[in-house]
């Protein structure tokens, strides 16, 4: 990875974006649904891009609305829509557009009651709380948001019933509506004006904050937190969840400081991430700066992304948390102490999370679900209580209620904050000294992804890998353990292969938006045996490559 020289340093006025000209180009340009780029595309997290691309337009916001519409009549989900933004410049004209459309078809919609911001663990929270005991006249949401991504990128994702991120079954479906009805010149989107839109009466101001805090200690311990009287430092990152700490400090009498309050779309207060962008990646130690030079000030600090559904934590003792780190704290510590949980309840991970978390479950007795990328693996289990937590590398996680109930199924980077704070109030010892005593016991892994050049032929040839297709006996030394293209937790495709030895292992799968594939790799044996994994990863793939012909053999790669 080669880091920018500006990596860690406040942003240039130079690096900022134009508001102004991102905004009409918002409303000016039009996409070209004959070219691939410029067409709707859900990915994991929705549908994202930027105006000046012409992939984050009015005229997408408008189809997709209108597909979700649609959908809903086609699954007879005729309860409220709950309707959240975060802080990005193209967020607010994203839900005019989309309230305009959704006031026109009749849909009953839940704003923020002062026009607000609101995180995506909100919406996934006021989603399940509406449902809760309800068999019809269910609640969906929509999020618009493109996560910790640049300051000129928009992104909008649709919550189900369910309150997680939806299937690849309805995001295709709505997908494939929206690009219709951009092909047919939007003749099928029924809209009103904005002003109509807000005034409607399908439209509703909703006290998303005070149903949110109101219920924070039903999920972490709000009094031991309180009791210990700890210095709790805050930083929102200028995103969704800026508004909220006021209320969670009025409610719960805890120590908060809010080190920036500011909300500004260009983020000209951020520090620059590690390839010279400004982008609010909580678990990036460039992005992270800021933060991370106050670790002395306070017991215990953590950062959220913009939409608040991933989490940073610093830690006096050892400064931002590498984020499978954090998780396995969180795991060690949750099926300790949450005595009312299912004494079935499992661990989930990702296929690409930390095999430290592996270890933990091992020792703790507990069953370990291990799924594709992607949080919405995670929600039936959060649901009925048969996974008490579910976490992703990319410091995405959420957990039950205390009780053992679901809190949120979608990622909810607040509760993964406040949960260092209680770990800290009640074992006297923050979360990087903790990981510290697992890994004296379990062992120190090292753990690193890498982007390698990839064409579109050769991310289709990973995605349709078999075990069969490698020969390999070793893996840097050991013997090869398993190889696999399903999740062992749930039999899903993996979009890729992983490869594990008793000491390291490591996986492979493309880029969904990037010419590149990624490596995930991971060793309990050191830097020197990690970087030879890595090495005989690529020399794997290029092997495979070769073997699949001309188009798929990668020069370079």
């Amino acid at each position: 990875m080669n880091v920018n020289p500006l990596a860690g340093k406040p942003a240039e006025p130079s690096m900022l974006v134009n508001v102004p000209r991102l905004v009409t180009a918002y409303y000016a340009e039009r996409p070209d649904p004959s070219i691939a780029a410029q067409r709707v595309a859900f990915g994991t997290s929705g549908h994202r891009g930027s105006a000046f691309d012409i992939a984050f337009n009015e005229t997408h916001i408008l189809a997709i609305s209108q597909a979700i519409c649609l959908y809903r009549r086609r699954e007879n989900i005729d309860g409220p829509l709950f309707l959240g933004m975060d802080t990005h410049a193209l967020s607010e004209p994203a839900l005019a557009s989309a309230l305009e459309v959704l006031a026109a078809n009749g849909v009953e919609v839940m704003i923020d009651r002062d026009r607000g911001y609101t995180p995506t663990p909100v919406v996934s929270h006021e989603i399940l709380d509406y449902n809760r005991g309800r068999k019809s006249g269910l609640a969906d949401g929509i999020v618009i948001t493109p996560s910790h991504n640049p300051p000129e990128d928009g992104g909008f994702k649709y919550n189900p019933p369910h309150g997680g991120p939806a299937d690849a079954d309805v995001t295709a479906w709505i997908e494939q509506k929206a690009n219709q009805l951009i092909a047919e010149e939007l003749r099928g989107v029924v809209r009103v004006p904005f002003a109509r839109a807000l005034k409607a009466a399908t439209t509703h101001r909703h006290d998303y904050i005070d149903s949110y805090v109101g219920d924070l200690g039903s999920v972490v311990d709000m009094e031991v937190i309180r009791g210990a009287r700890l210095r709790i430092g805050v930083d929102p990152l200028g995103g969704a969840g800026v508004h909220y700490w006021g209320p969670v400090v009025e409610r719960y009498g805890i120590s908060v400081e809010v080190v920036n309050r500011a909300v500004d779309p260009t983020f000209r207060f951020m520090t620059v991430d590690w390839d010279g962008k400004i982008r609010m990646d909580c678990s990036s130690p460039y992005a992270m700066a800021g933060l991370i030079s106050l670790r002395d000030r306070f017991d215990i600090a953590f950062a959220n992304d913009t939409d608040h559904d991933r989490h940073g934590i610093v830690a006096r003792s050892v400064g931002l948390m590498n984020p499978n780190h954090y998780l396995a704290v969180a795991v060690s510590y949750l099926f300790r102490e949450r005595t009312r949980w299912r004494k079935d309840a499992a661990i989930g991970k990702t296929v690409v999370t930390s095999s430290i978390i592996d270890r933990v479950a091992a020792k703790l007795g507990r069953r370990l679900v291990e799924v594709p990328v992607g949080f919405k693996w995670f929600v039936d289990g959060l649901i009925d209580g048969s996974l008490g937590f579910g976490g992703e590398e990319s410091a995405g996680a959420s957990l039950l209620r205390i009780d053992g109930s679901v809190w949120t199924t979608d990622k909810d980077g607040i509760i993964l904050g406040l949960l260092a704070a209680e770990i800290t109030a009640r074992t006297g010892r923050d979360p990087g000294e903790l990981y510290g005593e697992i890994t004296r016991e379990l062992g120190a892994a090292v753990y690193e992804r890498i982007d390698v050049p990839a064409t579109a032929e050769q991310k289709e040839i990973l995605k349709r890998l078999s075990p069969q297709e490698i020969s390999a006996k070793t893996l840097a030394g050991e013997p090869i353990l398993a190889v696999i293209t399903n999740a062992p937790g749930n039999n899903s495709p993996i979009g890729g292969l992983k490869v594990a030895s008793e000491n390291g292992w490591f996986a492979v799968r493309p880029s969904g938006t990037e010419e590149v594939y990624k490596i995930y790799a991971e060793s309990f044996r050191g830097q020197a045996h990690l970087q030879r994994i890595q090495e005989e990863a690529r020399a794997l793939i290029d092997k495979v490559f070769a073997a699949k012909g001309p188009h798929g053999q990668g020069s370079g790669v």
